[in-house]
């Protein structure tokens, strides 16, 4: 190869070595985080879900999400830097006045809030979140909401991944002004369903089910902030 050419690339490579720099600088990885929450329910519960769904969204959608999700308090400064929150668990949920004052901030500053009823949460979520947002109620969300059909399609809403009562999965919101802010996820476990296989040995379809809709809710939060 003739010098000339040689130094030419070598320079175009550098400039392409620089700018990618620059936009990844300028473009970091999304961060998102799971509630910790007090009222002695297990806010930890399903530790493995949440970076199986990131590295699915990922590697199936280039989501740019960070793999290893964080822990937030809802009395934290950090709260605001991440666009999607996640809480869980089986147990009781209690939200003090600073707390139910900062999520009502942080869900109509943008973020969002996705709840999965892991059994046992709901009447303690429901109470909770009637403090949070006293002039809302959550709905049941159509099977023809976007959210459905964001990456992949469920045209009969929720995929079902663990029995509880036998109930069919529903999909409820709160929705402020028209903008869905906070999705809850009932009688379905998706989080269950992005756990590792060897947890609970769920059929693999089952487990690409819960992950793909999980795919749906995040790039859902992501694009109507």
């Amino acid at each position: 190869m003739p010098f000339i050419y040689y130094m030419r690339i070598r320079a175009l490579f550098f400039l392409f070595f620089i700018v990618s720099q620059h936009l990844l600088a300028q473009n970091p990885l999304v961060k998102i985080a799971k509630v910790k929450y007090k009222g002695g329910g297990d806010w930890y519960a399903n530790k493995t879900s949440l970076p199986n769904l990131i590295q699915f969204a990922n590697q199936q959608k280039k989501m740019g999400i960070d793999p290893s999700p964080e822990t937030v308090e809802l009395t934290s400064p950090m709260l605001w830097n991440y666009p999607f929150i996640h809480l869980t668990g089986h147990g009781n949920v209690l939200f003090d006045k600073e707390e139910q004052k900062n999520l009502r901030q942080y869900l109509l500053g943008g973020g969002f809030l996705h709840i999965d009823d892991n059994y046992g949460l709901d009447k303690s979520i429901r109470r909770e979140m009637a403090k949070v947002f006293p002039e809302l109620s959550f709905v049941e969300l159509p099977f023809n909401h976007p959210i459905y059909s964001q990456a992949y399609p469920f045209p009969k809403g929720l995929p079902k991944v663990h029995e509880h009562d036998g109930k069919a999965p529903q999909g409820f919101g709160l929705i402020y002004q028209g903008r869905l802010i906070c999705f809850y996820s009932y009688e379905c476990d998706l989080g269950n369903g992005w756990e590792d296989e060897s947890i609970y040995h769920d059929p693999a379809e089952k487990r690409e089910a819960a992950l793909k809709m999980g795919v749906n809710i995040l790039q859902y939060a992501f694009l109507h902030p």
